[in-house]
C-alpha cells in the first residue's frame, strides 16, 4: 500500500477520532491530526515507522499477524482517556494491505455513565417484573383448594390463560367465578392492559347496549356531547368479562356475536368500524342449555362463548377444601379487622363440614366474618356459631322449648330428609352399586361416599 495522497480521501480519515492507518507489515502509513496533539507528535516524525514505537501498547502488530478484526476492545490512549477500538484489516481482493485502527467511542466515562442509566433501568424492569410475577402468583393463589377438581381447575386455566380462547366459567352462585376469571387474566399475555367487567344482570337492559358498546356525542337525548367509549373499547387489548352473561338481552346477543366473529363494533349512532383485540370471559351461574331450550338464549352464541368450559363445583361435592378455605378465609378476615383469629375447633369443624353450604364459598365467607367477631381471638368455638348451628338445625334436639325447637327447623330438614331418601332409593335400584348409583345421582363418586358417611348409610 502507498502513502496516502488523495487529499479528500487524507480529510476524511483525518476527521476521524484517534485513527491509524498502517501497511501489511504495521507500518504507519497515516495518522490523523487529533491522535499525533494526543502523541504530542506531528505526522512527519511517525509516517513509516513501526506503529509499536510510537504507541507501544497497540494491538494493531497483532491484528496484522492474525489478520482478524478486533471490534469494541478498550485502549487507554496517552493522555490517560479511556476509549473504545476497532481494528479491522485492509484487503484488496485477497492480498492484505494492512490494519485501519480508530476509535469508536471518543469518550468513555459518558459510555460508563450511559451503562449505568442502562443498569438501573435493567434493575427497575427486574423490579416491576417481580411485582407482575408476584401479582399473578397471588391470584392464582386465591385459587384455594387441594381437591382433585381443583388441581383439574387449575391445570386447565395454566393451559388455556395464554391463548385468545373464550372462556366461559359456569357454577352455582358462591363458587367465585370472579376469582377464576381474575387468574385468567393476571396469568395471561395481556396481564399489564387492563380487565374490565361489566354485570349483564345488574345493569338495565336499556341501558346495557350503551354500557357495552359506548356512543357518539349526541347519539340520544341526554348523552354526553363528547361521546363515551363503551366496555369493549376500554378493554382493547386486556379481557372483558361478561358477569352473569345468561341475563344479556337476545337483541345485545345478536350483537355480540357479531363482535366476536368480526372482532370489530361500531358506537351506538357511530360509522366507523374499531377494530377489537380482546379476550371475552363469561360467567353464569344459569343453565344455557336450558336457556336455548326456552328461545331466551341464542346457540350461535352459546357456541362462541363456550370454546372452553370451566365448571367450578359447589363446595358441598369438594368438602376436602373446607379445611385450607377456612384457613385463607380466616387470614383474610384477621387483615381486615384486625383480629388474631387462629382456626376452628375439631367441634366446629366438624359442624362445617355435615353441612351442605347451599351459598357455596360466599356462605363460608359471611359465616366466619360473623364467627371471627364473636371470638376476636384465639379458636372459634362451638358458642361462636350458635347463629349458624340454628341455621344447620344441630341446636333443635337441644332446645327444651317444643315451639322454640319447631322454630329452629329449616329447610334444611326438608332437603336432609329429600336427600337421604333419593340415594337410598337409587342405592336399591343398583343393588348397591356405588358407582352407577352416582352417576344416576350425576354426582361423582367421592361426593357420594360423603353422603353416605354423612347420613350414615
Amino acid at each position: 500500500m502507498s502513502k496516502l495522497s488523495n487529499l479528500t480521501l487524507a480529510n476524511v480519515v483525518d476527521s476521524m477520532f484517534c485513527t491509524v492507518i498502517t501497511n501489511e507489515n504495521a507500518n504507519i502509513l497515516y495518522i490523523s491530526q487529533n491522535y499525533c496533539d494526543i502523541l504530542g507528535v506531528t505526522k512527519e516524525e511517525i509516517e513509516g515507522k513501526h506503529v509499536s514505537e510510537i504507541i507501544p501498547t497497540s494491538r494493531i502488530p497483532i491484528v496484522a499477524h492474525t489478520k482478524q478484526a478486533e471490534i469494541g476492545y478498550l485502549f487507554e490512549l496517552a493522555n490517560g482517556q479511556n476509549t473504545v477500538c476497532n481494528r479491522i484489516p485492509i484487503w484488496d481482493g485477497d492480498v492484505f494491505k494492512g490494519v485501519i485502527s480508530n476509535a469508536a467511542i471518543a469518550n468513555v466515562t459518558e459510555v460508563e455513565a450511559l451503562n449505568r442509566k442502562i443498569d438501573k433501568l435493567r434493575k427497575e424492569n427486574l423490579k416491576y417484573k417481580n411485582v407482575i410475577q408476584s401479582i399473578k402468583t397471588q391470584s392464582f393463589n386465591e385459587i384455594i383448594g387441594n381437591s382433585q377438581a381443583m388441581q383439574q381447575i387449575k391445570n386447565t386455566i395454566s393451559s388455556v390463560a395464554n391463548t385468545n380462547m373464550t372462556v366461559l366459567i359456569t357454577g352455582e352462585t358462591g363458587t367465585g367465578k370472579e376469582v377464576f376469571a381474575n387468574a385468567i387474566h393476571n396469568l395471561s399475555n395481556r396481564y399489564n392492559h387492563k380487565f374490565v367487567k361489566i354485570n349483564c344482570a345488574a345493569i338495565p337492559k336499556d341501558l346495557l347496549e350503551s354500557e357495552l358498546f359506548g356512543y357518539e356525542g349526541g347519539a340520544f337525548s341526554g348523552a354526553n356531547k363528547n361521546g363515551k367509549p363503551g366496555k369493549f373499547e376500554l378493554a382493547n387489548h386486556g379481557s372483558l368479562l361478561l358477569d352473569e352473561i345468561g341475563e344479556m338481552p337476545m337483541q345485545l346477543q345478536s350483537k355480540l356475536l357479531r363482535v366476536l366473529q368480526e372482532k370489530e363494533m361500531e358506537r351506538i349512532g357511530g360509522v366507523k368500524p374499531i377494530k377489537l383485540n380482546m379476550r371475552i370471559i363469561c360467567n353464569t351461574n344459569q343453565n344455557i342449555e336450558g336457556l336455548i331450550a326456552q328461545g331466551l338464549f341464542r346457540r350461535d352464541l352459546y357456541y362462541r362463548i363456550n370454546v372452553m368450559e370451566i365448571n367450578i363445583p359447589p363446595l358441598r361435592e369438594r368438602k376436602e377444601d373446607i379445611e385450607p378455605l377456612c384457613a385463607y378465609l380466616i387470614e383474610k378476615i384477621n387483615n381486615k379487622y384486625g383480629f388474631s383469629v387462629t382456626g376452628l375447633t375439631d367441634e366446629v369443624f366438624s359442624q362445617f363440614i355435615d353441612y351442605d353450604w347451599e351459598g357455596n364459598v360466599r356462605e363460608l365467607e359471611h359465616v366466619l366474618e360473623r364467627a371471627c367477631l364473636a371470638t376476636i381471638s384465639g379458636e372459634i368455638k362451638l358458642e361462636n356459631i350458635g347463629f349458624f348451628m340454628k341455621r344447620s338445625n344441630q341446636f333443635s334436639q337441644e332446645y327444651n322449648d317444643p315451639a322454640e325447637a319447631e322454630e329452629a327447623k329449616t329447610l334444611q330438614d326438608v332437603k336432609y330428609k329429600a336427600e337421604k331418601e333419593k340415594i337410598i332409593k337409587t342405592l336399591k335400584s343398583v343393588n348397591g352399586n356405588k358407582a352407577l348409583a352416582a352417576r344416576i345421582l350425576e354426582i361423582d363418586r367421592k361426593a357420594l361416599y360423603n353422603k353416605l358417611k354423612k347420613y350414615e348409610l
